[in-house]
Formats: C-alpha cells, structure tokens, sequence
C-alpha cells in the first residue's frame, strides 16, 4: 500500500506541475505545442492520485460514488483534454459536429459533478488539508469549463491554482518515512 501511495503522490505531483507550469508560461507567451502537450497529459497522472486520496481516507458511499464517478469523470476528461491539446490544437479552428461537443461537454459535467462529489467526501472525512481540499473543489470544476476558453491571464492563474493544489494534496498523501524499528523480542529471538 505505501508503494501504491508513494505512486498517487508522485504521479499527482507531476499532474499539478504539468498544469501549473504550462499554464504560467502561457499567461505570458500564449499556448504552444510545448505548453499544450504537457497538459494534454497531466490528466493521466492525476488517475493515481485520485486513488490515493481515496485510499488514505475512511471508506464511505459518498466517499466511494465521489471517487468512481471522479475516476470515470477523469478518464473521459483527460480524453478530451488529450484531444483539445494535442490532435485539435494543430487544426486551425476546427469545426467540430454536433454529437463531439455533446460527448466532450458530457465528459467535462460528469467530471466536474465527480470532482464535487469527491470533494465533499474528502472535506468531510478531514484527512486532507482543507485550503487544497476547498479549493480542489471549487477551482477544479471551474477549470473543466474553463478549457474551452480561449487563453486569458484569468485562464493561466486557474491553471497555476488548479495545479497547486494538485501539488499540496499529492504532498497530504506522501506516506512519511518511518524508521526502522526492532523490538526486545526480535533482538532477543535473534540473539538465541
């Protein structure tokens, strides 16, 4: 399990540095294909985070339906984030039918309604640090329908909050290291 949490906390850092950074430079240099290839990926790195703040607090059914339909939510989304930022960024304005934006807004509703869902549980449970908590909550579905936005200094400050808050909560779930321990009993068993 410490391995599996180690995971969630490094792959989570990494998502929220993948948003963060890019959506920085962006604020002033706008998008480019550097910028929108790293966070065309940082979806697939915040799945293993997800489960890690799942996994380090108590199990709940708001806590269990927040984390399915979050990790649902986050695989449609990070699908259409993949595709926003990396296959239709080098299209010139493409005009996308009709039944491609309802399934890409219907990925974004389901992802925002699972980040809420997730996030109340994560509030309620008081494992994690409530600013990241709150603001993963608040900020993050904000974030979901901000994608189609174009870029603003509004939009690159919501990525570098967003990916902040990544960070602190991939830091909440890091597990500490312990020192080794023997007790009298092993020396003793040891020793014989």
């Amino acid at each position: 399990m410490t391995t599996l949490m180690r995971f969630g906390a490094v792959c989570g850092v990494l998502s929220g540095l993948f948003i963060a950074l890019p959506g920085a430079v962006e604020g002033f240099v706008g998008e480019t294909t550097a910028t929108s290839l790293v966070i065309g990926l940082s979806p697939a790195l915040a799945a293993p985070l997800v489960t890690a703040l799942f996994l380090s607090q108590p199990r709940t059914t708001l806590g269990t339906v927040g984390y399915v339909v979050s990790f649902v939510g986050l695989g449609l989304f990070g699908g259409a984030a993949y595709a926003l930022n990396i296959v239709l960024f080098h299209l010139d304005q493409p005009t996308l039918a009709a039944p491609s934006v309802a399934v890409l807004s219907g990925s974004a509703v389901v992802f925002a309604v699972g980040t809420v869902l997730f996030a109340i549980s994560m509030i309620r449970s008081h494992v994690h640090p409530p600013v990241p908590t709150w603001t993963y909550a608040v900020a993050l579905p904000v974030f979901t329908f901000a994608a189609r936005l174009p870029d603003t200094p509004l939009t690159s400050a919501l990525h570098v909050v967003v990916g902040a808050s990544l960070v602190w909560l991939a830091r909440s779930v890091y597990p500490a290291t312990r020192p080794a321990s023997t007790t009298s009993s092993t020396i003793t068993a040891s020793a014989a």
